[in-house]
Parts: C-alpha cells; structure tokens; sequence
C-alpha cells in the first residue's frame, strides 16, 4: 500500500497510508473537516486532494490560495510517482509506493509561501520578480537523485533533518543563494558551498550550472529555456 510522509523541514511529523479512494487536505476540522487537517494559516480551507484512479494516485489542487507544489513546482493535477514531494503550506509530504520503505532524513528544498523573513539579520530583499527567467536545481546524488524542483517563489529554504541552512532569493536581478546561521551546525561541511567555495556570510550571486553542495547533497542550479 503506498504512503504520505508528513515532514516539517525535514522533521517527520505524522505518517498516513493511502487507504482510501480519496484524502483531503486543508485548514478547517470539525465534522466537515478533511482527512489530514493542517494548521497552517497559509493552508486554505479545502486544500488538495489526493485520489486514487486506474491504478494511480494523483494529487488535485483545489483552487487553494497559495497553491500546491510538486518537487518545488506548482500544479493543478498531476500523478504522483516514487519519491515525490508534494508541499501544502509550510509542510511537505513524500510520497512512496511501498508502505514497507523508510523516510530518510535527507536535504530539504522548501518554497517560502511567505515574503517575510526572520532567518537572518539581513536577509536578501525580494523585489518583483515578473517577467525575469525562471531558474531550477537538479538534485546531483542521493535518495532524491534526478528530482528538478522549480525556483518560482522569491525564498526557498535549503536544510537537511530539519535544520534550515541556506536560502536561495529569486529578485528581478536573477538568483542568489546565502547561508543561514545556525547553532545546531557543527561540522565544517554544515557550510553550504558553491562550486567549492564555501558561503559563510555574504549573499552568492548563482549562475547557469553552478554547483551547490549541502552536506554531501549536490545540486546544480540552471535556468529553464
């Protein structure tokens, strides 16, 4: 039977199995509520929906306010397939066939549905985007090899196991990527790098196809022509 992983920057929070023909997702309860019910102020009312149908299983979106994202694009419809991440709100579900399969913590890519940001002292400025071209990052190894996760919201948290750790900010002057401070990172390879180079503190200008490595994760950042 396949599964959801509910995860929260990585974090598991709750896991549920795809038992049923359709599952909801959004913010209301109560006995009109949904089946995974999320409070999460970015969440709308009737969020998503997951359905199975011909032997797949799909994920809708209900005309949610800030959408849903599938491996960091948005979508309407689309069939999930092994390993996917599905993002509703502020969290992420993994998506696997095989119901016997462990969640891994692994590297997390995150799209900020809120401009604000209190991760840094001086966080990169978003200015309107519009019009500018659309970047992505493939991952390069690991569980989540070959995925593409779309760069479409002005900040993306990159972390692993639940620890944020760099943010990449999309403004009308392209793509640029800067560490996040954290007290929890010990290891010298906590530092996110850029085609070696470590970012320590000031904001990374990224380029088509650099090379950014978070924790042994590697990820090459391009633009979709």
């Amino acid at each position: 039977m396949a599964k959801l992983i509910m995860t929260l920057d990585g974090a598991i929070i709750r896991e549920f199995m795809v038992d049923k023909d359709s599952i909801s997702v959004g913010r209301k309860h109560g006995n009109d509520g949904n089946d995974i019910q999320l409070n999460d102020l970015t969440v709308s009312g009737r969020h998503a929906l997951i359905t199975v149908s011909n032997e797949k299983i799909f994920v809708d979106d209900l005309g949610s306010t800030n959408g849903t994202l599938l491996n960091g694009g948005r979508v309407s419809k689309s069939v999930l397939q092994h390993r996917d991440v599905v993002q509703i709100g502020n969290y992420q579900f993994t998506y696997f066939e095989n119901e016997d399969e462990d969640y891994e913590p692994t590297m997390f890519l995150r799209a900020e549905i809120e401009d604000t940001q209190i991760l840094q002292a001086n966080p990169p400025k978003s200015t309107d985007a519009k019009g500018e071209p659309l970047a992505a990052v493939k991952i390069l190894n690991g569980p989540l090899k070959t995925k593409v996760l779309e760069l479409r919201k002005p900040f993306n948290t990159l972390g692993f196991n639940g620890i944020k750790m760099a943010m990449i900010a999309r403004t009308a002057d392209g793509y640029s990527i800067s560490s996040i401070k954290n007290t929890k990172l010990r290891r010298s390879n906590d530092i996110p790098s850029v085609n070696g180079t470590q970012i320590e503190s000031d904001t990374h200008a990224l380029k088509d196809h650099d090379i950014i490595e978070l924790v042994g994760t590697q990820m090459e950042f391009f633009y979709i022509h």
